[in-house]
């Protein structure tokens, strides 16, 4: 039986690196988008682990805040939604929908799987041209548990009615990866520029420079297990 597939959505399928022009104009310097999303994911992080749950969004405001006050620089509440709106209005990194549609082409169920909340997933998959591709939208948020805790991986299985062992999560955070295979659930690695998978703990068995190489080794394995080879 096929797998489920249950993408990552933010830097796996979109790029964050059109939120740069904002943080230049709120911060000076582009390069703090990336440690305001280290900071927001470390506050989502804490909410997990303490059970105060605390939504993807929120976190992103928060964190905006801790950054400025760290640097020095005053944010307006308009500054903090100029760049938490931009969330929403994000590209496709330009192999994503190619190899979507191959995948899903290739009769293979697929799913987000992402920690914002379901408003805001719609919003970022139509602006970037790729809802389509997927059969449904799931966010961590339905289940008040952020990635990497078990319960939004089990939420695949549940919504798409298969054991765990039958969802493969695709994803660009080795944190995504730890979680999925703690869980259960298969995973492959999406290693854009500058992301570096774990060495700690088991590994994703698929790895690939970007989003095609990925669903090239994907559809390999597809075509070795239909042949009954493996791969």
């Amino acid at each position: 039986m096929n797998p489920v597939l249950a993408f990552d959505v933010n830097e796996t399928l979109l790029d964050l690196s059109a939120l740069d022009r904002r943080f230049e104009v709120a911060f000076g310097d582009r390069s703090v988008r990336g440690l305001w999303f280290g900071q927001m994911l470390q506050l989502s992080f804490v909410g997990v682990i303490t059970d105060e749950y605390v939504d993807f969004t929120t976190a992103q405001r928060a964190a905006l805040r801790m950054v400025a006050e760290r640097r020095g620089v005053e944010i307006s509440d308009d500054g903090v939604e100029e760049i938490v709106g931009g969330m929403r209005a994000l590209p496709a990194h330009p192999e994503v929908r190619d190899a979507l549609l191959r995948l899903s082409g290739a009769g293979i169920a697929m799913v987000t799987l992402t920690n914002s909340p379901l408003e805001v997933v719609e919003a970022q998959l139509e602006f970037a041209g790729i809802r389509d591709c997927f059969d449904q939208v799931l966010s961590a948020d339905e289940v008040k548990r952020l990635k990497p805790a078990r319960e939004p991986y089990e939420l695949v299985a549940q919504r798409m009615s298969t054991g765990i062992r039958g969802v493969r999560l695709v994803a660009a955070h080795a944190w995504d990866i730890s979680g999925a295979l703690a869980a259960g659930c298969g995973a492959a690695f999406v290693a854009r520029p500058g992301v570096i998978a774990s060495p700690l703990g088991r590994q994703a068995d698929i790895v690939g420079s970007d989003l095609s190489h990925v669903a090239d080794r994907i559809l390999e394995r597809l075509s070795s297990d239909r042949k009954g080879t493996g791969l």
